[in-house]
């Protein structure tokens, strides 16, 4: 049986001091789930180089899209 495929979650960039090549802020992001990281007060972020990254958390916010536009940000990603 093939495993069920996570929701596609998204995060607004709040602030990028000191991550100027990685984040743009106002800029939407896809996370991918990491849990030991929330635990440390980390998200995992696909930045502006397509591979996924730790970053604070506190630079982020999670926004709750529609299931049709996460899945269209999904298939354009």
């Amino acid at each position: 049986m093939a495993k069920a495929r996570e929701p596609e979650n998204f995060v607004v960039c709040l602030n990028a001091d000191d991550y100027a090549a990685s984040l743009e802020p106002r800029k939407l992001y896809r996370t991918v789930a990491d849990a030991k990281a929330a635990s440390l007060g980390l998200i995992r972020v696909v930045d502006e180089s397509g591979e996924d990254y730790l970053y604070p958390s506190a630079r982020f916010a999670a926004v709750a899209l529609p299931k049709s536009v996460r899945d269209a940000l999904a298939v354009a990603g």
